[in-house]
């Protein structure tokens, strides 16, 4: 006999985690399947920087439910702590931003305006002594920055394995290992999920396959363009007092992490799903980073990562009912911003199955826009 689920999500990545968990605060119980470990993939190899302020789509269409999830982000972490003991080290961060061409000072000083007026978030645009103040190890050679606070951080791999701990604790979700091979049922509705192992039978499927999304094009026959952006990290471990701001600038990103680990990048590459490790980036990153810190330039490195972040045409999620299926839902397409916008897709998307309707501002995300029949 197959197995049964009243929800199978597919993917066990932070989006697929979160909407079962707020399916599970609704007393739904799910079966999350995963062929490679929860997090695995990008959730567990993403900075974890949670910036509902700027960004693609920001100020813009993402903005109003990037600051939704931000909220968001900050109501859940107590109780996940206390209903799982994983510690995924939420925290406030502040951030230097630096500027090395002229061409980009404008447009800085007019961040820090908009982020300082928004409440709980303070800026300030800061001259080249002024930054070297703060950390001195920044490159001399900077024009300026601006100091910004009231960003959090979180562990992405920890908090992926938090909300699917806290769905098992709450309404006995479960995780199966298992590689989907495709949908069976009749009408409009699913009603087996097909596995290389087996099958199981539910109720309502969500694909949470993120830059795999496309494999559910032929399961559905629906156009759902999501693309893998592959992005390179390099955690690298710094001689001398630990690093107090996050910092970017001039392509480069340094993000210090609580346990010592500085995680500098990012690249961006469409290279489909290559996730193999390349020595010319990390040479690439530590030439960007030589322009900003150049100790980090050559800091020991600890480990290199590779992970795909699933992108949109328009850069924005996708959300909602499948077209066409009556009990077949998409949370997937995050970009760059998935561990920000995971609490937010995973209450919209459950806030849809159990109710039909969501407070959250999700209406241009619809897979509607992308309903296009495959032949």
């Amino acid at each position: 006999m197959a197995d049964t689920a009243d929800v199978v999500i597919i993917g066990g990545g932070a989006a697929g985690c979160a909407v079962a968990y707020y399916l599970a605060q609704s007393g739904v119980k799910s079966t999350i399947i995963e062929r490679a470990g929860l997090g695995n993939q990008a959730s567990g190899n993403a900075a974890g920087g949670l910036n509902p302020l700027t960004g693609v789509g920001i100020p813009g269409p993402l903005a109003s439910f990037a600051w939704e999830c931000y909220k968001l982000h900050g109501d859940l972490h107590e109780g996940l702590v206390q209903d799982t003991g994983i510690d995924y080290q939420h925290h406030t961060v502040a951030k230097i931003d630096v500027a090395l061409e002229e061409s980009s000072i404008a447009g800085m000083k007019e961040d820090a305006l908009r982020i300082d007026a928004v409440d709980g978030f303070n800026a300030r645009w800061l001259e080249p002594d002024e930054v070297a103040k703060l950390e001195p190890r920044i490159a001399p050679g900077i024009l300026g920055g601006y100091y910004h606070q009231g960003d959090t951080s979180a562990d992405s791999h920890k908090l992926t394995e938090s909300f699917a701990a806290a769905a098992a604790n709450k309404a006995g979700s479960t995780v199966r290992e298992g590689n989907v091979r495709g949908l069976e049922g009749s009408g409009d509705k699913i009603d087996r999920v097909i596995l290389e192992d087996g099958e199981i039978s539910c109720g309502q499927v969500v694909m949470a396959l993120g830059p795999w999304s496309r494999r559910a094009e032929a399961w559905l026959g629906l156009y759902i363009p999501v693309d893998p952006l592959k992005g390179e990290i390099l955690r690298l471990k710094l001689d001398g007092p630990p690093i107090e701001y996050d910092i970017s600038g001039g392509g480069a990103s340094i993000y210090p992490k609580l346990t010592g680990l500085n995680w500098c990048g990012t690249t961006e590459d469409w290279k489909g799903f290559d996730l193999s490790l390349s020595d010319e980036v990390d040479k690439l990153i530590r030439k960007r980073l030589e322009r900003v810190f150049p100790e980090l330039a050559t800091a020991e490195l600890e480990l290199h990562t590779a992970c795909l972040r699933p992108v949109t045409p328009d850069w924005l999620p996708v959300l909602g009912h499948a077209p066409g299926w009556d009990n077949v839902y998409l949370a997937t397409g995050a970009g760059k911003k998935g561990i920000l916008l995971a609490p937010g897709i995973g209450q919209s998307v459950a806030d849809l199955m159990t109710t039909g309707k969501t407070a959250l501002s999700i209406q241009d995300y619809s897979p509607e826009r992308f309903a296009t029949l495959l032949d």
